[in-house]
């Protein structure tokens, strides 16, 4: 009984991981000549930490909205933190004069649209969203 409880938890474990591993893509303007990029430097894009492409272009970055399922997924993911965290972090930089939080769109058409207008830009889109016009990065 105790081995079939530990293989059920695995295969659970497993599952969720694989869910969770695919349920955003991150997308670029298609003039980005990046093909792909690490977890570690996805996260200081949008810490703003890190705020050249490696062209010298400037990136901006666009979060969605706090109530999006696909940006909690993203910010445990990428940040290893909530979404309430990641707010945490940004009304204390913008308290200490130290940033602003990344700009925000309401939905994934709306992150689509704001990157194909602008060639720095970079976001993120639930896994199921068809998009054309910008680029998908692989993630490291």
């Amino acid at each position: 009984m105790k081995n079939l409880l530990i293989i059920i938890v695995c295969i659970l474990v497993a599952g969720i991981t694989e869910v969770s591993a695919q349920s955003f893509k991150v997308i670029v303007n298609e003039s980005n000549s990046t093909e792909s990029i690490s977890k570690d430097d996805l996260s200081d894009i949008f810490l703003k930490k890190k705020n050249k492409w490696n062209d010298g272009s400037s990136i901006i970055p666009v979060d969605q909205n706090a109530r999006s399922a696909t940006r909690e997924i993203f910010s445990e993911e990428i940040h290893n933190r909530n979404v309430g965290a990641i707010r945490s972090y940004w009304q204390q930089a913008a308290f200490s004069g130290a940033g602003t939080a990344p700009i925000e769109r309401s939905n994934d058409s709306d992150v689509i649209e704001f990157i194909q207008a602008n060639s720095g830009a970079v976001g993120y889109v639930s896994e199921s969203t068809e998009v054309s016009g910008v680029k998908v990065l692989a993630i490291e």
